[in-house]
């Protein structure tokens, strides 16, 4: 069988998934259990962390909101820096890292330096919570299509093409838009959608803490206000947000949801 590593250092750009271990792909897993060194994220769970080896160096690189442990610059630089020592390096994302996770960056600045790399795509944030709070990204009933985008842009603004938000028979994904919410449903709402439109924001989405709080553009965020949501969210806008009473299977130890 081929050896699952080169002789010469190189970095693996590996999606972790949405939190719940049992959604890495096998090779993600083979190549977590063989890595010298594991550069991961804040978005990666505890028990994805469990498959990496006592011996192997693990690197946090984590970021939040206004908290960044190292800078994207700086995480760049270190992974060019551990490869060319010769190291195989897991850079470890959570959900899928060409989504959101600035993958696209990283891998750039390791083709400029001549730096082996290969990417094992993750199940993302999307549909992998999306499936944990029972709510269908497309439906023949409710949605034809479906956008993702970020609420928490590179400048720290949230000025989104609102027109491309509010069609109809769509469903929109937001990733990161807990701090923005407020602004996201007024805006959306200035922009001609219904201020009854369904929306669902998912905490910890697929993890046993995992909380699920529904409601209307016009009244989310007093709703998320007064259930202390905190991130990592994911909101989910759109009819299809009406499937989740009936298609929640996913039973937490937590779980909120209003109507």
């Amino acid at each position: 069988m081929k050896p699952p590593f080169p002789r010469t250092g190189c970095v693996y750009l590996v999606g972790a998934g949405p939190g719940d271990a049992e959604l890495m792909t096998l090779r993600a897993v083979r190549l977590l259990r063989q890595a010298d060194v594991v550069v991961y994220d804040n978005l990666v769970s505890k028990d994805v962390l469990d498959f990496v080896p006592p011996e192997a160096e693990r690197i946090y690189a984590g970021k939040r909101r206004n908290e960044h442990t190292l800078r994207q610059e700086q995480i760049n630089a270190l992974l060019v820096k551990l490869a060319q020592e010769g190291k195989q390096v897991v850079r470890l994302k959570g959900g899928d890292p060409f989504i959101f996770g600035r993958g696209g960056e990283e891998l750039q600045t390791l083709a400029a330096h001549g730096v082996a790399f290969e990417v094992v795509p993750g199940v993302t944030a999307a549909s992998g919570v999306s499936s944990y709070a029972g709510i269908p990204l497309t439906h023949r009933d409710y949605a034809q299509s479906c956008l993702f985008v970020t609420g928490h842009l590179k400048d720290g603004t949230a000025d989104l093409d609102w027109p491309s938000l509010v069609r109809l028979h769509q469903t929109v994904v937001i990733y990161m838009g807990l701090g923005g919410l407020p602004e996201i449903c007024h805006q959306m709402m200035a922009h001609g959608a219904d201020p009854a439109l369904p929306i669902a924001v998912v905490q910890d989405g697929s993890l046993s803490t995992q909380r699920v709080v529904t409601g209307t553009l016009a009244t989310m965020p007093e709703r998320v206000k007064q259930a202390g949501l905190k991130s990592p969210c994911l909101t989910i806008i759109g009819e299809v947000v009406k499937l989740h009473d009936s298609l929640a299977w996913f039973t937490p130890a937590m779980a909120v949801t209003a109507t």
